[in-house]
């Protein structure tokens, strides 16, 4: 797998992968800190529940296509040089599969990072009350984390089995305009589309009156149960991804 994974960075050289997710990552700083551009004394008592659901809206639009612009970008070169024949001499289809989804995920690992960093970084300078909610941001890593794996998982499949690729740009897009749709649905809806799940597993809900406009955010039970069902989807989309793979005809 070592050797795998050494060859998915050789080839990754020089197509600026980090550029797209990096490009992508900042419109989202840049959309938060717009955000909180104009936060009163009541936004600062909950700047932290602020932030931990605006992230949520953002990644439902932002996430679905970055796992698509990745996973084309690492699977592509492969159809461009008609060379995974040439690799599966080398090495098991099953371990290319692995590699290059391990590799993308990288990817979409340090996105999450570099969001929960700039949230702590603007909390403090903004002033949010209390210390940074340290229990609530490893969820957000976790819920976060693996919805983009299991969307990127998706996308990788899509990305092998197609040479072209604008088959998975194409559901990467329509995911994203399905998942900010389904924010503003009742979560049952939600339960039914890997791209929902940004909003299933959101900790965090409001309350606008609109006769004050004033908005309250508080915390609600993490839903596990879900969490618990999109594992057990990412197991079964592996399962079958990776057989079609090891079965595709080259």
């Amino acid at each position: 797998m070592t050797q795998a994974l050494i060859l998915e960075f050789k080839k990754a050289r020089g197509r600026k992968i980090w550029m797209i997710v990096a490009a992508m990552t900042l419109v989202e700083i840049i959309w938060t800190l717009w955000g909180t551009s104009r936060m009163d004394e009541h936004d600062l008592a909950q700047g932290w529940e602020s932030v931990l659901l605006q992230y949520p809206v953002i990644n439902s639009i932002i996430m679905p296509v970055m796992a698509a612009v990745v996973a084309s970008r690492v699977c592509d070169v492969e159809h461009k040089g008609q060379t995974l024949k040439l690799l599966e001499t080398l090495m098991p289809a099953g371990r290319i599969f692995d590699a290059k989804f391990l590799f993308s995920n990288l990817y979409m690992i340090t996105a999450v990072m570099i969001q929960i960093i700039s949230m702590v970084v603007v909390g403090c300078l903004k002033g949010f009350a209390g210390n940074p909610p340290m229990d609530k941001l490893a969820c957000y890593l976790l819920f976060t984390g693996t919805v983009n794996m299991t969307l990127l998982l998706l996308q990788q499949i899509l990305s092998l089995q197609f040479a072209n690729q604008m088959v998975s740009l194409s559901v990467g897009l329509l995911g994203g305009l399905m998942s900010i749709f389904l924010f503003y649905l009742p979560k049952v809806f939600s339960n039914f589309f890997l791209w929902g799940y940004y909003a299933v597993l959101t900790f965090v809900e409001m309350d606008w009156n609109p006769a004050t406009r004033i908005v309250n955010y508080y915390y609600i039970s993490e839903n596990w149960s879900s969490f618990i069902l999109l594992l057990g989807a990412f197991t079964m989309l592996y399962l079958i991804g990776r057989r079609l793979f090891i079965r595709k005809e080259i």
